[in-house]
């Protein structure tokens, strides 16, 4: 009976959490971070990853309306049991990228793709305050000698520029998330400027020696005998050019099929 009562509450809260599943807003001080993510199937087998797709998305702003202070650092951890893999993915070097727009990155690097989104900043002028709006794009690469992630960020309006940022990969030994990405920020327009918000979706699919693999594959950890599980599944972190660090993590829940 006990046991059938903590599968009823476990399921309960399941459906529960499935059904408002929304990002999270933090705030520190003045600022106010919006943090989402989504993965799909949302139905996983128990015992072995399948390919997903993961989906985050971010906004920055402020309580009382004024320009956050700049983002210098920006970092996701993600779930044990879900996988990251590029094994016989071709590999861009991220010097390939400068100074390329989003088409020319595509003819250069199209076969390391992993991801794409799209951010906002606004640069902040003493008499002028416009937004800059454009693409952003995930290559497969290598830093340091070790897999990372190449964001090439184009932006075209109102004015074109290029950025190129590394995710560096970090894979804990202990603790909730088995993969953390981070990268630093570089100063926009001599720091006039401050991101305000971004999305990246990662889920490509491909073939290496014959067989079906996928950059991001996931199982759902729930034990032996219950259908579901609630889980952390990813926690973001945003540190500002004042110190403030801002930080929130989304419960997500899978269902076992």
């Amino acid at each position: 009976m006990k046991r059938l009562a903590l599968i009823t509450a476990v399921c309960g809260a399941t459906l529960l959490l499935a059904g408002v599943a929304q990002g999270e807003s933090e705030r520190v001080g003045n600022i106010i971070v919006s943090f989402d993510g989504r993965f799909a199937p949302h139905v996983l087998p128990r015992d072995r990853e399948v390919p997903v797709t993961v989906d985050i998305s971010g906004r920055l702003r402020t309580a009382d309306g004024e320009p956050p202070p700049p983002l210098r650092r920006m970092s996701f951890a993600v779930d044990r049991h879900g996988k990251l893999s590029a094994q016989g993915l071709p590999v861009c070097e991220a010097g390939r990228l400068e100074s390329t727009s989003s088409d020319e990155a595509l003819a250069r690097c199209r076969g390391a793709l992993v991801g794409k989104g799209g951010f906002g900043a606004n640069v902040d002028f003493p008499d002028l305050e416009f937004p800059v709006e454009g693409k952003l794009l995930a290559f497969n690469t290598r830093a340091r000698g070790r897999p990372a992630i190449a964001l090439h960020i184009y932006g075209a309006n109102p004015i074109k520029a290029t950025f190129v940022l590394i995710l560096h990969i970090h894979h804990p030994a202990k603790g909730t998330f088995g993969t953390v990405l981070s990268t630093r920020i570089p100063k926009l327009a001599a720091d006039l400027g401050y991101v305000t918000d971004f999305s990246l979706s990662f889920g490509r699919r491909y073939r290496h020696r014959g067989e079906a693999r996928s950059f991001i594959s996931a199982r759902c950890a729930a034990p032996a005998g219950f259908p579901g599980a609630l889980f952390n599944f990813v926690r973001g972190s945003f540190t500002f050019a004042n110190g403030k660090t801002v930080t929130t993590t989304l419960a997500r829940d899978c269902v076992v099929r």
